[in-house]
């Protein structure tokens, strides 16, 4: 079987519920819309950590954070792990990373897992090509909005220059690729940073969003892991009024809307050069973002409500794989993308995989996994989990990352679901139960009700049988004695 070209179009902080065809009549994505008509969208796909460096490991290894101690955002690939990328380069792939980083330390050579790299910021690739570099506009300040901590300004941001770089290139790259006909298959790792704090777009993105259409805010509650209601607190945004906080979705949801339409440029261009078909397209996000609900924004690195961790994944699978378009309820997690590429490739990944090749959902079957997990925290005293630096209570990052210097908010934490229930184990504080099918927003923390009682055990010992069997990973290689 000949091998497919591969797109893997990443988001740093899409939710869910920002999609059109998830249901969010204010939301203007009809690239993603449009993607579930050759491809299958998944409802009930989530995230393995609601921070960003994890979940990219997670995704780039197949492995889940506690597998390989992916915590917090300082602790990058190490140069013996697993990467989707070098698995492609092995596999006879040409390998083109744009975007976003997270990944590798800055002391190592990006161009070690990839054969062109574009980051939107530098004038050559690893290559030396000469970039497409636009740098008009400036990057936006954050400033605050009547409280004393936002991430809201509704203007340019820096970041949106950096992605359309990023697509801009990616295009080139296509059209270059073209010319040569080399016959090689590429893989195609875009990963943007949109929508990501700080809010802020450009026109026309900024005024698409209708302000009435949005939905309901998820109100604040007492009943929310101390995480939560201490960041909340200190963000200090309680006293927004309704249109201040619609104001700030909207401009998310328009961020979101830039998004789409990069990802449209890349789909046009896959089309025009005839290679639509031929082209598996992965779209997916790390993790959400709470925009407003709970009187919070951005992402916290050890809660789990649907805000951050039920993610958008949209799956496109080149023509020659079956495929039953259309939404999907069948559970799935980030780590099921890198079996799903591996087998789509025909490869073998040379290690034991976590994650399940999505290939038989495509094909239509309803069901594939009994529960997904998301985890994330520290340890209480871990020093080396601590993320350093805005200790300024007037800087907009200040308000999560001081609470996340404490010990006991930010202990480690894991999130199941099963069914419509979601169950959270902590090591310090209250857990949590929530009932999905008689409260999606998340507000009545049923670990309490002896109604739940057997749920809840059974959700213990799957969480005790997954711990046991995903602990460790063996190395690939046997030592010499």
């Amino acid at each position: 079987m000949k091998k497919p070209d591969i797109i893997l179009f990443t988001s740093d902080g899409m939710r869910l519920d920002s999609l059109g065809c998830m249901g969010n009549r204010a939301a203007w994505t009809p690239h993603m819309d449009a993607l579930v008509q050759d491809g299958v969208a998944f409802r009930n796909a989530y995230c393995q950590s609601p921070a960003g460096v994890p979940g990219r490991c997670s995704v780039m290894t197949g492995l889940y954070p506690h597998t390989t101690g992916h915590r917090t955002m300082h602790f990058l690939l190490r140069e013996d792990e697993p990467n989707l990328m070098k698995i492609m380069q092995e596999g006879g792939y040409e390998v083109i990373w744009a975007g976003r980083n997270d990944l590798i330390p800055g002391t190592r050579k990006r161009s070690e897992c990839c054969d062109i790299c574009f980051d939107g910021i530098h004038d050559t690739d690893t290559k030396g090509w000469t970039s497409y570099l636009n740098t008009t506009g400036k990057r936006m300040t954050i400033s605050s909005h009547d409280t004393d901590y936002s991430f809201f300004n509704g203007s340019q941001n820096g970041q949106e220059k950096t992605d359309e770089n990023c697509v801009l290139n990616i295009l080139r790259y296509l059209d270059e690729k073209k010319k040569r006909n080399d016959g090689k298959p590429f893989f195609i790792y875009c990963s943007l940073s949109f929508p990501h704090v700080p809010y802020g777009v450009s026109q026309p993105w900024y005024s698409l969003i209708d302000r009435d259409s949005l939905p309901p805010r998820k109100p604040w509650s007492a009943d929310k892991p101390e995480m939560l209601l201490e960041t909340s607190d200190r963000m200090n945004l309680h006293g927004w009024t309704q249109e201040e906080w619609n104001e700030l979705r909207a401009v998310y949801l328009g961020m979101v809307a830039k998004w789409d339409s990069l990802l449209g440029m890349v789909i046009t261009k896959l089309k025009e050069l005839g290679r639509y078909d031929s082209t598996s397209v992965f779209v997916c996000s790390y993790h959400g973002d709470y925009t407003g609900d709970y009187d919070l924004v951005e992402t916290l690195q050890n809660c789990f409500e649907d805000d951050l961790t039920n993610i958008p994944l949209i799956i496109k699978p080149a023509a020659q794989f079956a495929c039953r378009p259309g939404i999907t309820d069948a559970f799935a997690e980030l780590v099921d993308l890198l079996p799903t590429i591996v087998e789509m490739s025909g490869m073998e990944p040379g290690y034991v995989l976590y994650g399940k090749s999505l290939l038989h959902v495509l094909a239509g079957d309803s069901e594939h996994k009994d529960a997904v997990f998301c985890e994330g925290g520290r340890p209480d005293g871990d020093a080396y989990a601590k993320e350093s630096g805005h200790e300024d209570p007037h800087d907009p990052y200040w308000p999560r990352l001081s609470v996340q210097q404490m010990d006991g908010p930010h202990a480690r934490a894991t999130m199941i679901r099963m069914g419509n229930l979601k169950y959270t184990m902590r090591m310090h504080g209250k857990d949590e139960l929530y009932d999905l099918s008689s409260d999606p927003d998340e507000i009545i923390n049923q670990i309490d009700n002896p109604v739940y009682a057997q749920d809840i055990l059974k959700m213990k010992l799957r969480m005790l049988e997954w711990y046991q069997q995903t602990a460790d990973c063996i190395p690939s290689r046997k030592d010499s004695r």
